[in-house]
């Protein structure tokens, strides 16, 4: 089956954070606090794909307020951090929403994702992937982790499953506008 056909299954995508939302790099401040660089255009698509109805899910080793934070902005639905097995919140995620492993799509950048991406039904890596992960991928972003490879993995499911009139009608009756187009640019 070709990418298109398996992205057009996609309810999930589940994502790792540093060097696919980030670009793996953070920087350490003498009081401790680290801080992490994350791309306007992935979090424009996360929104987009919540109002095409896909839910979202990061899922990552690491535990961060910064990740936090920027999870509870873009009302990704599941956050899952300090993970060291990241089959279990897949489980977790496939029971509560009751989906298929056909149905979930995950992009990652390394080999701590590797297990999962091999279960879902649609695997991608960003463009500054492990090569392994790359072997492994259905789609494989142009776009490096942390410079828009989430947006552009979320367009190509957007894009197969004819998703835009829906998003661009949801933008268009928005009740808050403002409050909607502030969440875009955030």
């Amino acid at each position: 089956m070709d990418q298109k056909e398996l992205a057009k299954r996609v309810k999930l995508i589940i994502m790792d954070v540093d060097g696919t939302l980030s670009d793996g790099r953070f920087y350490s401040l003498p009081d401790g606090t680290i801080l992490k660089s994350f791309d306007v255009k992935d979090g424009t698509g996360i929104i987009f794909a919540g109002l095409a109805g896909i839910k979202t899910a990061v899922i990552t080793g690491k535990t961060s307020e910064a990740v936090k934070k920027r999870v509870e902005e873009l009302h990704i639905d599941d956050y899952y951090d300090g993970v060291v097995d990241k089959t279990k919140p897949f489980y977790e995620l496939l029971t509560k929403y009751e989906l298929k492993k056909e149905e979930v799509a995950y992009i990652g950048d390394d080999i701590g994702d590797a297990e999962v991406m091999g279960m879902v039904g649609f695997s991608a890596a960003v463009g500054d992937a492990h090569p392994l992960i790359k072997r492994i991928s259905h789609y494989i972003a142009k776009r490096y982790g942390g410079r828009g490879a989430v947006r552009e993995l979320i367009d190509f499911i957007l894009d197969v499953q004819e998703k835009w009139p829906e998003i661009f009608l949801k933008l268009k009756a928005s009740d808050d506008e403002k409050e909607l187009m502030k969440k875009i640019n955030s």
